[in-house]
């Protein structure tokens, strides 16, 4: 038997980042790893320069998700100043900095979304950890800093509702909770798909219909650089 945190994830909006090439910004269709580890990091009040305290909480915290609707594709496009490119110029260390040259430029971006997308994420520990369930689920429930779900234009749309479970393995902790009844409609004829990560700790009976690598291993919060894990996979038929 083994302690999780389990919480829902909704909202009109989300983007869970994936690897960025040139101009363009893509979403995964579920939670990443980043982005869950960078929701408890603003929820406990962790700075984002903070690599140790980051560290740890990576080191420590491992997720299961269940997707029961991974919502509709949106893409979007941004604008933005950019100095010209000028090998002999000297260093731009700040936008500020960028802004205050003659002559800018303008560059054009797509950034991608998913709409209406409810996800319920289990948390559980391993090794060493600065931080418990319990202190975990009192961040989530009153958060140092404003959550949002991948960008400051998702915000959430219900509350995160964490609970804690003593059950066997994850997938009873995602299928024993049960989702805010506003979302009914969203979930009630929805074929539910699991994600997760096998680690020493982790207890399952499902059997992964494949397994990906996710570039959303964080390596530095500072220098904004991720390296790749596996992540299994689980493929449903039936109903949640």
């Amino acid at each position: 038997m083994r302690d999780y945190l389990v919480f829902q994830l909704y909202a009109p909006l989300v983007s869970w980042g994936d690897q960025a090439v040139g101009q363009e910004r893509p979403t995964a269709d579920h939670p990443s790893r980043s982005a869950l580890l960078g929701l408890l990091g603003a929820a406990l009040g962790i700075e984002r320069d903070d690599e140790a305290q980051h560290q740890q909480l990576s080191d420590a915290c491992h997720f299961a998700v269940k997707l029961y609707t991974p919502g509709l594709a949106l893409r979007d496009f941004h604008t933005a100043q950019v100095p010209p490119q000028n090998k002999k110029a000297k260093h731009l260390a700040t936008r500020k900095d960028e802004l205050s040259e003659p002559k800018l430029g303008t560059i054009l971006s797509f950034r991608s979304y998913q709409q209406e997308s409810l996800s319920v994420v289990a948390v559980w520990l391993e090794g060493q950890s600065t931080y418990d369930l319990t202190q975990l689920q009192q961040a989530l429930q009153q958060p140092h800093y404003h959550l949002y779900l991948g960008r400051k234009s998702c915000p959430l749309a219900v509350h995160l509702n964490p609970l804690i479970f003593k059950v066997t393995n994850f997938e009873q902790a995602l299928d024993q909770y049960s989702i805010d009844g506003c979302l009914f409609g969203l979930f009630k004829d929805s074929q539910p798909r699991y994600y997760w990560e096998q680690t020493a700790g982790c207890e399952t009976e499902l059997k992964a219909t494949y397994r990906v690598p996710r570039y959303d291993q964080p390596l530095s919060r500072a220098r904004w650089q991720f390296v790749s894990r596996e992540e299994h996979v689980l493929l449903t038929a039936g109903k949640s």
